[in-house]
């Protein structure tokens, strides 16, 4: 070939090879997380975990070792157990990042469970008057950068109804936009690489929440799936990612699912899946291979979405760990990553491949 024609086909083709043009290339990293939050408290209580061939590791180890990267946190304000404070948040991730493991921080911004049904503002925080509420944001969003240096960071959880009621109620959309904004900002000036996440809940109207944040400096869309409460056609949620990625033109993760491996329980604390009403039947029965069925489709799902980048497992680390008899114990043993055993699943090769 003539060596000037060699390099105009050469440069045609790296041309056409943009990244918007290569089907299934991603080159961003993939996030293969697990919510692993509870774990200090459980191996607290000297909780053994064993890989599938009955070697007794940490949680984390068997995670890793079957291929999990990500590690996802979340934080209370000032809980009354003390357990996911910052003190014990922090020290926990140092531990995660000497392992190699990225951190994913989910900031509550309360004192308890924030969810769509309940955003209640920290009791520091009560009777503030909502500049002084922005101040604080700012001061302890500035707090947990300096301390945790998360990789990702989520403004708030499950912010269907906005955050840090009844000021941030999304309903005060203007409120609700500036403590959004204000925690945004310290986190681009703290750390520019730190990725940010906003959080809903199912994906039934989530156009409309992302639509009312555009204004927001953020850059993931996270959606939480569980049949139980979201639906159970996989399609649907397939064609809703797709849809958001397009309109919105930002990554998207799958940022909580899980499903169970047994209706049976371990523990006398009731459980949140125990019924045949909570599965998609037939194709996922409550066991570890329905687990594991299910949780290779999901990440088909997201790994289809051009700009899915991931997606995380909630309550991978929730086995039994107060023991059988106990009425406050963990209420999602039978949908963790380990069985009744504490031995790692056949769902945690979701991981590897």
């Amino acid at each position: 070939m003539n060596p000037k024609l060699f390099w105009i086909v050469l440069l045609l083709f790296l041309f056409s090879c943009t990244e918007e043009n290569l089907p299934n290339t991603n080159s961003k990293f993939f996030i293969k997380g697990a919510d692993c939050s509870a774990l200090p408290e459980i191996e607290a209580e000297n909780t053994k975990f064993y890989t599938e061939q009955d070697v007794s590791l940490s949680a984390l180890q068997i995670l890793q070792q079957n291929g999990c990267n990500t590690i996802r946190l979340r934080l209370w304000h000032t809980p009354s157990s003390k357990h996911c404070d910052l003190k014990e948040v922090s020290a926990f991730a140092k531990r995660i990042k000497a392992m190699g493991l990225k951190v994913w921080i989910t900031v509550h911004y309360s004192d308890w469970w924030a969810d769509p049904g309940q955003q209640q503002i920290p009791a520091a925080w009560q009777n503030l008057n909502y500049f002084t509420l922005k101040d604080s944001v700012a001061q302890y969003t500035q707090e947990i950068m300096n301390a945790i240096h998360p990789d990702y960071i989520q403004i708030g959880n499950e912010i269907n109804s906005g955050l840090l009621w009844p000021l941030a109620h999304v309903y005060n959309e203007q409120q609700f936009l500036g403590i959004l904004d204000t925690a945004s900002r310290v986190i681009r000036k703290s750390d520019p690489n730190c990725k940010i996440i906003l959080h809903y809940a199912g994906y039934e109207n989530a156009a409309a929440f992302f639509q009312k944040v555009r204004p927001i400096s953020y850059d993931i869309m996270g959606i939480s799936y569980y049949p139980k409460w979201h639906g159970k056609n996989i399609g649907i949620l397939n064609s809703s990612l797709n849809n958001l990625a397009a309109n919105f033109q930002k990554d998207i993760l799958i940022a909580e699912v899980a499903y169970p491996f047994t209706l049976g329980y371990n523990d006398w604390t009731n459980n949140i899946f125990g019924s045949d009403s909570d599965l998609i039947l037939p194709a996922y029965p409550a066991t570890a291979l329905g687990q594991k069925d299910f949780l290779f489709k999901i990440k088909e799902v997201i790994s289809s979405v051009p700009k899915g980048i991931g997606f995380c497992y909630w309550g991978a680390e929730l086995v039994a760990f107060k023991g059988p008899q106990s009425t406050t114990g963990s209420p999602w043993e039978n949908a963790s990553l380990f069985n009744f055993d504490n031995i790692a699943l056949p769902a945690q090769s979701v991981f590897n491949q």
